[in-house]
């Protein structure tokens, strides 16, 4: 952890969010196009090898999704992944703990139902934001407590959600090792990279 209280972690993305990978993962998302969902699982699970290095014991905790997303999509990108990811995976369990919840005092949005979420927000705000968002139930807290986890998310944009997920696992007693995300973003001022170069060195939440 830092002096400011965030846990860095190192995050493996399947690839970087432009493009074909962009498209499709829009496609899945707001359009219900499963049948996508294939081809993406399999390379968030080729993310995941190489997250973990295909070692056992690892403890796969996906991010969940806001309930209002769920209801207006009828489903958790984030889950739907992750299970499709389960067949090309060995040595991995998917523990579902972590649970959405309002913080303490905070107010609801000025604008409810404004399309858009945290898009447009910089890193300070969503990590604002997102603060004490999430949680692991006490009866969940032994499925975690001293075992090492791997986050999962679809996008990674200033890593705040991960962070928020990182914080509620840690002080669920988990060891969180780091995260892997589908795609992510890169920052405003990073360079193109050239053609058949790889995109960097991984991002950190």
């Amino acid at each position: 952890m830092d002096v400011a209280g965030n846990i860095l972690l190192p995050v493996v993305a399947a690839g970087v969010y432009r493009d074909e990978l962009a498209q499709g993962l829009l496609s899945f998302k707001r359009h219900g196009q499963h049948q996508l969902v294939e081809n993406l699982a399999r390379a968030l699970a080729a993310a995941v090898r190489a997250a973990t290095a295909d070692a056992d014991g690892f403890l796969l905790v996906p991010v969940p999704t806001s309930t209002a997303a769920y209801v207006n999509r009828g489903f958790s990108p984030v889950h739907l992944l992750l299970k499709g990811a389960a067949g090309h995976l060995s040595g991995a369990a998917v523990v579902d703990v972590l649970r959405k919840v309002r913080p303490a005092g905070a107010r609801p949005p000025a604008w409810p139902g404004l399309p858009g979420g945290q898009k447009g927000l910089g890193r300070g705000a969503r990590s604002q934001r997102v603060r004490g968002s999430m949680r692991v139930s006490v009866r969940s807290r032994p499925a975690v407590a001293g075992r090492p986890c791997i986050i999962v998310d679809d996008v990674l944009t200033t890593g705040a959600t991960i962070g928020e997920a990182a914080r509620a696992l840690h002080q669920a007693g988990a060891k969180v090792r780091g995260a892997v995300v589908l795609a992510a973003t890169r920052p405003p001022d990073a360079a193109e990279p050239a053609a058949g170069s790889r995109a960097g060195p991984p991002k950190q939440a």
